[in-house]
């Protein structure tokens, strides 16, 4: 199996209605990649196309509608789907096109127009429920999420103030990401003052919808040095789908990052991942995951990401820096394309390029996204 480095990524701003196509969108990404590594396209012999329901940009076949913003004419080209999931999920597919020899230089651009679902992108979501058991219910995402933030509560005892001080931590950690949409300097009052949207969650417990795409590059080792001398290696990665039925599950637990992560973890040596990971992007759509996601990742026991969120030890300058990016909170929830604050993130991190946001003597870091109907992991594990 070939090593595989990343050597370079690029994202677009994230905001709501752009005016650029996903085409577009997705050129630009790639584009900023591209000069990054101080490649050209020609150098590109795969990619990978990562992004979510075809409903979300209105249009049937949305992977081959992109297939020219994304450079992917008359190359060998995929696109995977896993809904959130597809944020990490791409930077693998990405990566065992090269692991496997099928590659030399793979790139993954991931897109997403979500200002084209009308009358809101929830509305996608309508269909994805069971007809019998479900659908009477008259179920959306955020109904079903507050339902596992609330258990999730329940089990731990965990306060909302303290779930609310993720928010802000991420929307002002995001106020030096020049791709952010919603970055801001909140309290925990304002948190609890806003809109409920299905108790427990309000308004600032969630994330934006969002446009956006990101790219990031891929190589193999014994071309990775005549592209760049400072690499970011892939270590681990791991994937996880767990039962379809939400009912059938315990919502407090994410097992099937848990699994993921092992997976990854054990591909990458790491045994003891809150001294062994130096930085850590777990998918934030919800103030909540972002705790249970690193529970999930086990970067703590159970029970315990909201004590060392209070504790500041998931600050930039804690002891286990997470979502520095500012996450999806903050930066916006463009579905797959993700990928920028979560794996294109990572790869900035390790290589010393994250800017404003750099986190000091970064060597190890992970990243994850979580998709399908709450069931969905993908972990990725990278060092410098």
């Amino acid at each position: 199996m070939e090593h595989v480095a990343c050597v370079g990524a690029g994202m677009t701003i994230f905001s709501r209605r752009l005016k650029e196509t996903g085409k577009e969108m997705c050129y630009e990404a790639v584009r900023m990649a591209l000069e990054e590594a101080e490649l050209e396209l020609k150098d590109i012999d795969t990619v990978v196309c990562g992004t979510a329901p075809d409903a979300f940009d209105g249009i049937h076949m949305k992977g081959e509608n992109l297939l020219d913003g994304c450079g992917g004419s008359k190359k060998t080209y995929m696109r995977v789907f896993t809904g959130g999931g597809t944020g990490v999920l791409a930077p693998i597919a990405g990566w065992w096109h090269v692991a496997s020899g099928l590659s030399d230089v793979c790139l993954v651009v991931c897109e997403e127009k979500m200002s084209s679902c009308f009358p809101h992108p929830q509305s996608a979501f309508a269909h994805i429920w069971d007809p019998i058991l479900e659908r009477p219910l008259n179920p959306n995402l955020v109904w079903i999420f507050a339902m596992e933030m609330n258990r999730y509560m329940h089990v731990h005892n965990i306060k909302k103030e303290d779930i609310a001080l993720v928010s802000v931590k991420n929307k002002k950690n995001a106020l030096d990401h020049p791709s952010a949409q919603l970055a801001a300097n909140i309290t925990v009052d304002d948190v609890l003052n806003s809109e409920v949207m299905a108790w427990p969650v309000q308004r600032l417990d969630i994330s934006p919808p969002s446009d956006g795409a990101a790219a990031m590059i891929f190589a193999r080792e014994d071309v990775v040095h005549s592209i760049t001398d400072n690499p970011v290696w892939v270590e681990g990665v791991g994937w996880c789908i767990d039962s379809t039925m939400w009912t059938n599950r315990d919502l407090y637990f994410p097992q099937y990052v848990a699994k993921a992560a092992k997976m990854a973890y054990r591909m990458a040596g790491i045994h003891n991942p809150f001294k062994d990971i130096d930085v850590a992007e777990p998918y934030d759509p919800f103030d909540y995951k972002e705790l249970h996601h690193m529970e999930g990742l086990l970067l703590c026991k159970k029970g315990e990401a909201a004590n060392l969120t209070k504790e500041g030890v998931t600050q930039r300058d804690g002891d286990l820096p997470t979502c520095p990016s500012g996450g999806l909170l903050g930066v916006g929830n463009p579905i797959a394309a993700t990928m920028g604050v979560k794996a294109c993130e990572i790869y900035w991190q390790l290589a010393g390029k994250a800017g404003k946001r750099q986190v000091p003597d970064a060597r190890t870091g992970v990243c994850q996204a979580w998709g399908d109907l709450m069931q969905y992991g993908s972990v990725m594990v990278m060092r410098s």
